[in-house]
């Protein structure tokens, strides 16, 4: 849903709208599964956005279904979220 508006709208890795578009189709109980091209970059970002903004939810990130810039960035963007309360998939 906010991937295609972020594209053209936000200069940032992290699209800042999402959280908002998302807003009225998450209840307590929704969880985020999160995949993407650059583990250390896009997914991150969005991976830290969503928690911030919903911080009782459980977000799972897909590590099979992304990448890094190295396998080396990709590891420490899985240990970032992890620490982060974002659980493998």
């Amino acid at each position: 849903v906010g991937s295609e508006m972020c594209k053209e709208t936000e200069p940032t890795f992290g699209c800042v709208a999402l959280p908002e578009l998302l807003c009225p189709h998450v209840s307590p109980d929704t969880e985020f599964l999160l995949l993407g091209l650059c583990t250390d970059i896009c997914v991150v970002s969005n991976a830290l956005l969503l928690r911030a903004y919903f911080p009782g939810n459980h977000i799972f990130v897909a590590p099979d279904c992304c990448a890094g810039v190295t396998p080396e960035t990709h590891t420490a963007a899985l240990m970032t979220m992890k620490m982060c309360q974002i659980e493998r998939a």
